[in-house]
């Protein structure tokens, strides 16, 4: 059996596009046509077309002399990306010192397209924890830290998040009625933290908190974890004001 190259499954026209990116963006003046043409050693009629797309969706720009120059989606997933590295920078010790006192795993979340992404977490002490990957893709409507996201979130994203999505079952406690979820979430800010009460996972609760930025936006939250044999129902107001108490403080420490 002839054995796959990495590159077999890799799209071409993408790759090309990459590299006119890179290439665009070391240029302070910006590069015409011919130019990337040449330095890439690709067909006129190719660079034209992949710079078409690409400033379609304003990922170049053309000046007045033909000249491509990276755009305002460039921007702004560098300010992205730039936002989220300070936001794990700036609450990893809150996230261990937290993990510290509860023992339990901690998470930091961001909403993306309609999803939870954990981007870090600080794992429990103990041997029986709850699993979960950084980078990894979870549901909003039924985990501790996306309803917490949620929740917080504008009317709209909310609406819009209702209308566009199912509420898939994943054990018997997960929110699969809309209407429910809008009473849940709700519920969720009035008591200013959100509850996983074994809906994602079995076994798993979950305690979760927003962080706001300094116009009062949610950009992310923190949740205490764990089998719901340690995190009892009664543990969970206890966790919900530690919780509360360091979203705080993480909020502090990046708009203060």
């Amino acid at each position: 059996m002839v054995k796959k190259k990495q590159t077999d499954n890799l799209v071409q026209s993408l790759l090309r596009a990459i590299d006119i990116l890179n290439l665009v963006s070391q240029s302070k003046e910006g590069l015409n046509v011919t130019q990337i043409s040449e330095a890439l050693n690709l067909h006129k009629s190719t660079v034209y077309r992949l710079l078409n797309t690409l400033q379609y969706k304003n990922y170049v720009k053309k000046d007045k002399y033909k000249n491509y120059k990276t755009g305002k989606k460039i921007i702004e997933l560098g300010n992205k990306a730039l936002n989220d590295i300070d936001l794990r920078n700036e609450a990893k010790p809150y996230l261990m010192e937290l993990g510290n006192i509860t023992k339990e795993t901690v998470h930091l979340g961001i909403i993306e397209d309609y999803e939870i992404v954990y981007i870090d977490k600080v794992e429990s002490s103990h041997t029986i924890r709850m699993h979960s990957s950084i980078g990894k893709g979870n549901p909003l409507y039924c985990t501790g830290v996306g309803k917490a996201l949620l929740a917080f979130s504008s009317d709209k994203y909310i609406e819009d998040f209702i209308k566009n999505n199912e509420l898939k079952r994943f054990t018997p406690n997960t929110i699969t009625e809309k209407s429910e979820l809008r009473d849940h979430l709700k519920k969720i800010q009035k008591q200013g933290y959100a509850v996983d009460n074994m809906e994602h996972e079995d076994n798993i609760r979950c305690v979760a908190t927003p962080i706001f930025d300094h116009k009062k936006n949610v950009i992310a939250a923190i949740s205490i974890s764990g089998p719901v044999q340690r995190i009892t129902l009664e543990k969970v107001k206890e966790y919900a004001e530690l919780a509360i108490e360091f979203s705080q403080k993480i909020s502090r420490s990046l708009f203060i």
